[in-house]
């Protein structure tokens, strides 16, 4: 999928909602769990009540990694059903993979030609041989790790090297790999006051920006600073969302709760 399609998306839905699918077995609705496939089912009811509001879902692999075989089947009939019932709407393995040469090649064939994702989320701290592998598969995308919404951001990526910000030198760095134009990159919400340096850099890039909601990130401060032409913002909310209810209306409720997003979306589009 190419960014000029996730953003004629946007403009269709007014929305630059991303939904992340992070299934806990120990948060989902009772009744799911006497059903062959939980995870699944809980997955198949948040789509088909929200995909009308949002152009992305993105599935954190550690919650079904978690699961054993089971979860990883789980999380293959998700993207399954997604690709064929909306394959108009963004797939984002975050997966936060990142290894030399040769396993960087096998981990970009698990998640891009097995699971059919769009994309894959990357750590960038073994640097180019570590990405490239990743952009070297034609309309798949890379989300890069550039500057995340957890407190422990501030050991490493906010330090600074030869007098320049550690995540400011990855994201200059980025641009010169094979490639490059299949970047995306990773922000936190909470960090929306570094956006406007970030846009010095990489003016063009599409950005997926979690920690709204739950983590505190502010939706109208994220786009004052982070917005360009094309959006370029993919707004992540995952608990905020998908457990808002733990009974039987959960997925109403998360529709409930995704279209509140959506309308502010539309505000500010507008």
């Amino acid at each position: 999928m190419t960014t000029a399609e996730i953003f004629a998306q946007i403009q269709k839905k007014k929305s630059f909602l991303c939904i992340g699918l992070d299934v806990d077995l120990a948060k989902i609705p009772a009744f799911l769990l006497e059903k062959e496939d939980p995870i699944f089912e809980f997955n198949k009811a948040i789509i088909d009540a929200t995909h009308h509001l949002c152009v992305a879902y993105k599935p954190n692999t550690a919650f079904y990694e978690a699961y054993g075989i089971k979860g990883w089947k789980a999380l293959k009939k998700t993207i399954c059903y997604l690709n064929e019932k909306h394959p108009d709407i963004f797939t984002i393995a975050d997966a936060k993979r990142g290894d030399i040469g040769n396993t960087s090649t096998m981990y970009a064939k698990a998640f891009f030609e097995d699971l059919s994702f769009d994309s894959v989320t990357v750590a960038p701290y073994m640097g180019k041989d570590s990405v490239e592998p990743f952009l070297a598969f034609e309309n798949k995308h890379t989300i890069l790790l550039a500057l995340t919404s957890n407190q422990g951001a501030f050991d490493f990526q906010t330090q600074k090297v030869n007098e320049q910000e550690l995540y400011k030198q990855v994201l200059e760095t980025s641009k010169t790999w094979n490639n490059s134009e299949n970047l995306m990159y990773v922000v936190g919400a909470t960090k929306a006051e570094f956006l406007a340096d970030i846009r010095q850099i990489i003016p063009d890039a599409f950005l997926l920006v979690p920690g709204v909601g739950a983590q505190g990130g502010n939706l109208q401060d994220v786009c004052k600073y982070g917005m360009n032409k094309q959006v370029g913002l993919l707004i992540n909310s995952s608990r905020g969302i998908i457990y808002v209810s733990n009974g039987e209306d959960f997925a109403e409720a998360a529709a409930k709760k995704a279209s509140e997003l959506q309308e502010q979306m539309a505000e500010i589009l507008s």
